[in-house]
């Protein structure tokens, strides 16, 4: 959005993030090209950067719709970094780079434990066998 004069920035962001709102991946590449289209015509910049960015903002899509929602927030990231940083807060001070590694380390490993193992699992069991069977469709035969 940067390249963008600040009157339009909603008007565009709400235009890219409808790409994103289409029910399956068939819908999400046509409304991809239309957004691409449309935006070519005001704002060539930005169609230019959306197609060149094309396989890494449509990844999504490959995986099961019920993965999606995870997939595109920044949230579960955010919340492991505000988490180091508050524990580094406490610190204060290292006495050299290793022990702020072993610090951080320890809270990613702490996250995967919980993600992994915790109640409310980043993503359900059920969702990754999902996964997995798409991947290989042999294994749904040999799980059942």
């Amino acid at each position: 959005l940067a390249v963008i004069p600040k009157g339009s920035q909603d008007m565009v962001a709400s235009i890219i993030r409808t790409i994103f709102a289409q029910p399956d991946r068939e819908h999400i590449e046509k409304q991809f090209r239309e957004v691409t289209t449309m935006l070519g015509r005001s704002h060539p910049k930005v169609a230019a950067m959306l197609t060149d960015a094309q396989p890494d903002l449509l990844a999504f899509a490959a995986f099961p719709r019920r993965h999606w929602r995870q997939i595109w927030s920044t949230n579960p990231l955010e919340r492991v970094n505000k988490e180091i940083k508050r524990r580094t807060d406490v610190v204060g001070v290292f006495p050299n780079a290793a022990a702020l590694l072993r610090l951080a380390g320890s809270v990613l490993i702490e996250q995967h434990d919980e993600w992994e193992a915790g109640e409310r699992r980043y993503l359900s069991e059920a969702s990754m066998l999902e996964l997995a069977t798409m991947n290989n469709p042999s294994r749904s035969s040999t799980r059942r």
